[in-house]
């Protein structure tokens, strides 16, 4: 009866931790826009700074998702706020989503189909 308790303890503690990790958004471009339009935003490009200079979201930081120093530049970063990510094409930004969820981040909103999604829709990057 112990060893039932003990593991019963053990699935609660386990499922209400995994509970606490919201799941990433992963938001079509149109949505993505409207809600960093409200300013006041972590905007986090993980392109490469040659990508980035060639044209972004305005507002966003470049952390490299290769860069030696990633984590330690995104744990810069204020945890108890929403984040968006964006790469090219969405496959970097799922790998940083990854990262910043084994650092603690709570609350990401990644761009789907990124920088390629935006401007296919016709919104704007600057540079």
């Amino acid at each position: 009866m112990k060893t039932l308790y003990s593991f019963l303890f053990v699935l609660i503690s386990f499922v209400s931790c995994q509970s606490q990790n919201k799941s990433p958004e992963l938001i079509a471009p149109e949505a993505f826009s409207k809600r960093i339009e409200k300013g006041n935003v972590q905007l986090v490009d993980v392109r490469t700074p040659k990508e980035y200079k060639q044209g972004h979201l305005k507002g966003a930081k470049n952390v490299h998702l290769y860069d030696q120093d990633f984590t330690d530049r995104i744990n810069k970063l204020d945890k108890t706020k929403p984040v968006y990510v964006y790469c090219k094409a969405g496959g970097r930004s799922a790998e940083a989503v990854e990262i910043m969820q084994a650092q603690g981040f709570k609350n990401i909103i990644e761009l789907k189909g990124g920088t390629d999604s935006w401007t296919e829709t016709g919104l704007p990057l600057e540079q």
